[in-house]
């Protein structure tokens, strides 16, 4: 009986901590902006900034033979919706000043025995000068422009054969199929980290203002001499910024799903688990930080360090982690999104089980355990000291 009256009076306190909290954030207007724009912003930024997809290359074509066979290669990319034409050159001169001012990305160079070649059965080179500055851009204008250049080849062979009443035969073909992102669009591949990344620094960095804002209005001793003992304190505290952080979750989705037509493939009920144990990570991160921290700008600078940076470059959010040095993958397991992300990717994209991600679970378990055993500690270690 004894056992269950302790449990009760706790359940009790943490409510009374967590009634404080929640009336401390009614009357800060400024923190509630925050939490709540804040998260939408980024989304909006991050998810129409940040876009890997190449289309609408500008193109600059010095077509030195100008047949209908020239024209008909030059229309077949114009026609697509990777390239945009955007100058006609007069001279191979021209093309260093075009792409020197960046008029244009790519120039085609069509030579002037282009067509006689190909209807003696020749073989002809046409010429991609790419800006290479940007080598991710231009790998993949690359593999535009040799794609577009195989069919118009295969095109090509197809009538001089059949004019001249041969069959042709192609004995392999090629059918490419994309699973879980078959447009192969960034921003599917993006919301999920940026969801990850939202509500880490939006929960580390609100929860680590808490303990901080206690220590500045002086009301942290009232706490100390009290009945409440320091994990009481603590769990009240993540309480209401965990129901916060939770509905910008469902919020952040909404706007994913209207904005970027980003639907969830997997179980609710698993991403709805998941989301909190990512959150309940996040929340002990941001108490640790918190007890550590003197003022609330140490505060909000250790959380923005902590959650912002790693979780942007370390987690596999932008940059994938198996192209890191195994030095820098090890120092990766630093942040929680980097597992959360996986989880994400897996329900939404994929819509895969907890099998596929069971060891992401221990991770952040062990991510919600260490910080709040930490930050407890230290916690009680302050208030014996007084």
């Amino acid at each position: 009986m004894n056992s269950i009256n302790k449990f009760l009076n706790s359940l009790y306190f943490i409510a009374a901590v967590s009634k404080k909290e929640v009336r401390q954030l009614k009357r800060d207007f400024r923190l509630l902006f925050v939490i709540f724009f804040f998260p939408v912003f980024l989304l909006v930024i991050f998810g129409y900034a940040i876009n890997f997809d190449v289309k609408h290359i500008k193109l600059a074509v010095y077509d030195q033979e100008k047949s209908d066979l020239s024209r008909e290669f030059v229309n077949s990319l114009k026609n697509s919706e990777y390239f945009d034409i955007v100058l006609y050159l007069n001279s191979i001169q021209e093309s260093d000043k075009i792409l020197d001012e960046k008029a244009a990305q790519c120039v085609l160079v069509i030579p002037n025995d282009f067509s006689r070649k190909i209807f003696s059965r020749q073989d002809v080179t046409i010429q991609f000068l790419i800006d290479g500055v940007d080598g991710n851009t231009a790998s993949i204008i690359k593999n535009y422009v040799s794609m577009a250049t195989f069919e118009m080849s295969i095109d090509i062979s197809q009538q001089v054969y059949s004019r001249l009443g041969i069959k042709t035969h192609q004995p392999i073909a090629v059918e490419p199929i994309f699973w879980y992102n078959p447009s192969l669009q960034t921003t599917s591949f993006l919301v999920p980290g940026l969801i990850s990344m939202i509500l880490l620094i939006t929960s580390v960095i609100s929860i680590s203002l808490t303990l901080v804002r206690e220590k500045e209005r002086g009301t942290q001793e009232q706490l100390n001499v009290s009945q409440l003992n320091s994990l009481e304190l603590l769990i009240g505290k993540i309480i209401p910024y965990l129901i916060i952080a939770f509905v910008n979750a469902a919020f952040i989705l909404l706007a994913s799903y209207i904005l970027f037509g980003v639907e969830v493939k997997g179980s609710y009920l698993e991403l709805f688990l998941t989301t909190l144990l990512f959150l309940f990570s996040s929340a002990s991160l941001g108490i640790f930080i918190s007890v550590v921290s003197d003022s609330q700008q140490i505060a909000f600078t250790l959380g923005t360090f902590i959650s912002l940076l790693p979780s942007v470059i370390l987690s596999g959010f932008i940059f994938p982690i198996d192209n890191m040095p195994f030095a820098v993958q090890i120092l990766t397991n630093i942040t929680p999104a980097k597992f959360f992300i996986v989880i994400l990717r897996s329900i939404m994209l994929k819509g895969v089980g907890v099998e596929s991600y069971f060891m992401q679970i221990i991770y952040l378990l062990i991510f919600a355990l260490i910080p709040l055993i930490l930050g407890t500690i230290i916690s009680r270690k302050k208030m014996e000291s007084i």
